[in-house]
């Protein structure tokens, strides 16, 4: 061939690859071009619907590539919705009540699970009451967390408040370290942390959060408006995926079988598996968004503008995205 000629066919080619390249890149920037959802969860019993739909393959048979990406707490979670970095994610009410508040774009597609939290002190602490947690160290994950409020408002309802006590917030995993060093004196954290704790016999559960706040709304499912202005149909199907999970923990349970379920579980989660069993069987887990559901929502949110968390309640509009 001349060289002139294959010259000429080589730079021809050269600039159609860069020229697809180019469109390959301005479509994945309009958001075509890259079809997997990435889900943020944290390393908590709570999101057990989650692991269960990804272990037994659910998201791929709908033909969702998914994407998790593990978060400490939901402050640091709902920070990645809001820069986009996550599409959907299992997080507690506390963080999505403030970030929807300060006009981040999420929605509530589903209610996940009630209760599972507790407070966890060593037995060396001296603490037996509320009134002996004034002046003692306790960790929580984070200011933005469900766990955070609970500690908050089980301190209002003794006498105390935030000031009494020295609260860090730490790494949830690494607590019960703390606790055996004798760093701090005291969680507040969540399923199974709550268990392992509990299970050491150093340590002592001072009070469960069904007793702090009966019935508590905790995690839920949400997701952005982008993701659900653009992916309905996914949406629709990850609502439904998350339904069908919640139903086979469920099962498993009222089974006596919830070996079955930690066998789904992570690695990183199960540090015992008959801890893991009984963590799981110690609250209840739920799917959708029912009038009971709002009702509790509600209730949460106007006990966290009482204890001065929020500045005013969110509307049903703002919150709540339904199928």
């Amino acid at each position: 061939m001349n060289k002139k000629i294959t010259f000429v066919l080589v730079l021809a080619l050269a600039a159609f690859l860069v020229m697809g390249s180019a469109s390959a890149g301005l479509f994945d920037f309009l958001g075509g071009g890259d079809d997997t959802v990435k889900i943020g969860y944290l390393p908590s019993d709570h999101d057990a619907a989650l692991f269960v739909a990804d272990a037994q393959g659910k998201f791929a048979e709908k033909n969702i590539t998914t994407e998790l990406v593990q978060f400490n707490n939901g402050g640091d979670l709902m920070t990645a919705m809001a820069s986009g970095e996550v599409d959907v994610g299992y997080v507690g009410i506390a963080p999505v009540l403030s970030s929807v508040e300060k006009g981040v774009p999420v929605k509530v597609i589903s209610s996940a699970q009630t209760d599972g939290s507790g407070i966890v002190v060593t037995k060396d602490s001296g603490i037996t009451s509320a009134a002996d947690l004034k002046g003692k160290s306790i960790a929580t994950p984070g200011e933005a967390s469900i766990q955070y409020v609970l500690l908050t408002y089980y301190l209002k309802e003794n006498g105390l408040s935030t000031d009494d006590l020295n609260i860090s917030a730490m790494n949830v995993p690494s607590m019960n370290d703390a606790l055996k060093t004798k760093q701090i004196d005291g969680i507040i954290t969540f399923q199974p942390y709550v268990s392992i704790a509990a299970n050491n016999s150093d340590n002592v559960v001072l009070e469960d959060s069904a007793d702090i706040l009966p019935n508590h709304p905790c995690c839920v499912v949400v997701a952005s408006d982008d993701f659900i202005k653009n992916h309905e149909d996914k949406v629709k199907d990850i609502v439904a995926i998350h339904e069908d999970a919640t139903k086979f923990i469920n099962d498993q349970i009222d089974a006596g079988n919830a070996s079955a379920v930690v066998k789904l579980l992570p690695e990183d989660i199960v540090a015992d598996a008959d801890l893991e069993a009984l963590s799981l069987e110690s609250f209840p887990f739920i799917s959708g968004i029912d009038n009971t559901f709002k009702a509790d929502v509600d209730a949460f949110q106007q006990l966290e503008v009482d204890i001065g968390i929020l500045n005013s309640t969110v509307t049903h509009d703002k919150l709540f995205w339904e199928a």
